[in-house]
């Protein structure tokens, strides 16, 4: 009797493996990255992001009404938590970035201490993306400060890629910081029919990269975006993983921020 069970034993396990690598082998080699800005101000849909059944990375806006609670809310999901630090675009008010903001007349000394200031105040940060900045992106100067912080601290940037004229990727491959790039916004226009076009978008960008980085909104298409996210699960889910942002690091970078 106890070499009949021994005998199944080995047998057990090969069918355990089996199953394992065939699960392994359905699942898709492609990623989508999801990312949503603009939480830390109790805009709408932020209930209705963060009751999505993906893995995203949620950006929280510092020094905003809600930032630690909803800092907290997506770290205990198991989600990124980014900085969406507020940055001067080329066009707009001052006023409309918030509290915090980073600009290009700041002093050097002035935009590190924003910058620290930004990432102690967003709890479990590990990794930062520019709230608007078309100006301040295309700044060497003020860049060269900022990813200097990042890597200080151990964060990676995304770079929301708001202008062609960015300098963070020749920066941050100087100064070695880890770097991920914005692909496709999916509501910069705030009807459900472009956003649900931009979806589109993203399926068809899967048909020649490995890896796309998607940025939707909570706030005035927060309750339209987070309903297209939500219907095309399914979908996209044939084609690649949902991952948060830091998983597209390679894998080096990923250890050095989490064991500096």
């Amino acid at each position: 009797m106890n070499k009949t069970k021994g005998m199944w034993i080995p047998a057990i396990v090969l069918l355990i493996a089996a199953l394992l690598a065939g699960t392994a082998a359905d699942k898709p080699d492609k990623k989508v990255a999801i990312v949503i800005d603009d939480f830390g101000n109790g805009m709408k849909g932020t209930e209705e992001m963060m009751k999505l059944s993906i893995p995203f990375t949620a950006a929280v806006m510092p020094f905003m009404p809600t930032t630690k609670q909803d800092a907290e809310a997506a770290f205990k999901r198991g989600l990124d938590v980014i900085v969406h630090m507020p940055m001067e675009p080329n066009r707009g008010k001052k006023e409309w970035l918030g509290p915090g903001a980073i600009t290009t007349d700041l002093s050097d000394e002035e935009i590190r201490k924003r910058t620290e200031a930004a990432i102690d105040d967003v709890p479990h940060a590990s990794g930062m993306n520019n709230h608007m900045g078309s100006k301040v992106t295309a700044d060497e100067r003020v860049m060269r400060i900022v990813l200097t912080v990042c890597k200080e601290r151990g964060l990676f940037f995304l770079d929301s890629r708001t202008t062609s004229k960015s300098v963070i990727p020749d920066v941050a491959a100087e100064l070695d910081v880890p770097l991920v790039s914005n692909h496709i916004f999916l509501d910069d226009v705030y009807t459900t029919s472009h956003i649900v076009g931009q979806v589109a978008r993203l399926k068809k960008k899967l048909a020649d990269h490995a890896a796309v980085v998607a940025i939707g909104h909570v706030g005035p298409p927060g309750l339209k975006t987070s309903a297209a996210i939500r219907n095309s699960i399914g979908e996209i889910s044939k084609q690649a993983q949902f991952v948060r942002v830091s998983e597209l690091l390679p894998s080096s970078a990923y250890e050095k921020q989490i064991f500096p």
